[in-house]
């Protein structure tokens, strides 16, 4: 196609004047963008300063700031498209119906983050506690959004969706701070049952990290067809607990043997 100089010039002539009127919308659009962009970034920051003043969990705080920080970067995207001009109610449609088709072949995600939102919020556990769920017993150490990352006392890291872990039953071994170690030793019906008392009550006392208050307890729990059932219970610290649970065992067996008492071979241990 051949085009005569009068046909390019008027061309150009028209091209330069919708650039003309089109000129000030595209100056505002991306002005718009960059200072949003700015602002969001200086919002974000002053929200991160507000949280980490009022000690708010490092992990609430970077949850919520993210989403803070994508929402006012999806509110500034569709207004600098709606001041170039651009309808954008098709677009939000669009949005939405994409919005909802992900969140249909995403279910088990979005109730994954469902539940770590409640974890984060309401707090059954925390970084560093000792938990046991869904069939786990370990040490948590991160909380992010979809799933819950813990390490096991034999340093096997796990990885528990936040969906099943916020539903089901959960264990917080760390919580109260202090835990209570519950034995049964069974002794036959011949020994002395104060005699056999005051040594299980004299070990507790005499390890340091048996804590004197809670008070341990050692009391007769049953009297089975063959055993005088004694429970043992001392306290510990949560860091000391399994030392306190081990030197218990060992600790009674010994100071039990060199008073001729027997412990019967179905002792009970819990």
């Amino acid at each position: 196609m051949n085009l005569s100089p009068e046909q390019v010039s008027k061309y150009i002539s028209r091209f330069i004047d919708i650039l003309v009127d089109y000129s000030p919308k595209l100056i505002s659009a991306f002005l718009i963008l960059f200072v949003g962009l700015y602002a969001i970034r200086l919002i974000n920051r002053i929200i991160r300063k507000i949280m980490i003043q009022r000690n708010l969990d490092p992990t609430l705080t970077k949850f919520l700031s993210d989403i803070l920080l994508w929402a006012l970067r999806i509110l500034l995207f569709v207004t600098f498209i709606s001041k170039l001009g651009i309808e954008t109610s098709s677009f939000v449609a669009i949005l939405g119906a994409m919005g909802l088709a992900v969140g249909l072949s995403l279910q088990g995600s979005l109730s994954n983050f469902a539940g770590g939102m409640l974890i984060i919020v309401f707090k059954p556990f925390k970084v560093g506690d000792t938990i046991e769920a869904q069939g786990v017993v370990a040490t948590v150490l991160e909380i992010q959004i979809f799933v819950t990352k813990m390490l096991t006392a034999n340093n096997q890291t796990v990885f528990v969706p936040n969906g099943s872990l916020s539903n089901g039953n959960i264990i917080n071994y760390s919580m109260q701070g202090e835990r209570r170690a519950d034995l049964t030793f069974a002794i036959s019906y011949d020994s002395d049952i104060k005699k056999a008392k005051e040594i299980l009550l004299d070990v507790l006392n005499k390890n340091p990290k048996v804590l004197k208050k809670p008070a341990p307890e050692v009391f007769v729990k049953n009297l089975s067809a063959s055993s005088i059932d004694f429970a043992v219970r001392p306290w510990a610290k949560n860091a000391n607990y399994g030392a306190v649970f081990s030197e218990t065992l060992e600790n009674c067996k010994i100071a039990l043997d060199e008073a001729g008492i027997a412990i019967q071979p179905y002792t009970i241990q819990k």
